[in-house]
């Protein structure tokens, strides 16, 4: 499904009723990626997966990236849906950055956070320079290029020799999107602000979800991210690398149904 906020076109993924959730997908994919956290939650929830600047059928940045235009983009897809509750807020690597600015652009909109395979930190030196290469790389090869040059650091090690199912739904994804959109989600990566500073604002039940073998963004920074936010609970989803939901699916949805069903009671 397609929708326009002001100038900008958002493709998304909708099923079920009944509380809002919004899951933001990771780099470089698309909101593909949700496909078995959609089945598993629909029966009891409003399941609402975009896709973010450039990525499957949303338009590009037209203005310097940023996730925090991400971010308003996620608010603006809101008021055309005519959501006006609260929502719980998933995001996933790049999604999880996007899932902080929204937090802290729009906390009012909140009810509860999930924050996956992410960090609060912004790229250091040594990390904008990587973007930088990744950027130049891009701007030579394909996007499936780009993810396979990121497979090792993206899933475990298991995962990589026993389950190529996963990589050809990665590949799969990946060939589906534009060196433009790659390029821009690189920029507004390497430009994002520290969130650390605004975590202990956050006044939402929120889950911090982590692949026990994640190399990207390791169990030390989950353990420190939820440390900073009151009352957030860890998770570590064993087995798996950093791309946890495709990962262990099982797993992972059932972390996710056990903070949905606290979130319900008033538990969490």
């Amino acid at each position: 499904m397609n929708t326009e906020i002001s100038t900008q076109t958002i493709s998304y993924d909708e099923s079920g009723s009944g509380p809002a959730i919004v899951l933001l997908h990771a780099f470089p994919l698309s909101r593909s990626m949700w496909a078995s956290q959609m089945e598993a939650l629909q029966g009891a929830y409003r399941v609402i997966a975009p896709d973010l600047r450039g990525f499957g059928g949303s338009k590009g940045f037209d203005e310097p990236p940023s996730l925090d235009q991400v971010a308003d983009d996620v608010a603006g897809l809101l008021d055309e849906l005519k959501i006006s509750e609260r929502i719980v807020l998933g995001g996933l690597s790049m999604g999880g950055y996007a899932a902080l600015a929204f937090a802290r652009r729009h906390a009012g909109r909140l009810r509860g956070l999930i924050l996956a395979d992410t960090k609060a930190e912004a790229d250091d030196t040594e990390g904008k320079a990587n973007r930088e290469r990744s950027i130049a790389f891009a701007g030579q090869n394909t996007a499936r290029a780009v993810l396979d040059q990121m497979l090792p650091k993206l899933l475990a090690p298991e995962t990589m020799a026993a389950h190529p199912e996963v990589l050809d739904v990665l590949r799969h994804i990946a060939t589906d999107q534009t060196p433009a959109a790659i390029i821009g989600a690189l920029r507004a990566m390497r430009d994002r602000p520290d969130s650390g500073p605004s975590l202990s604002a956050i006044a939402v039940p929120t889950l911090v979800i982590v692949g026990e073998k994640d190399a990207l963004t390791p169990p030390a920074l989950a353990e420190t991210l939820a440390a900073r936010i009151r009352g957030a609970k860890l998770m570590r989803i064993a087995g798996a690398g950093h791309l946890s939901n495709l990962e262990k699916p099982e797993l992972f949805n059932a972390a996710v149904r056990s903070f949905l069903q606290e979130l319900a009671t008033g538990a969490a």
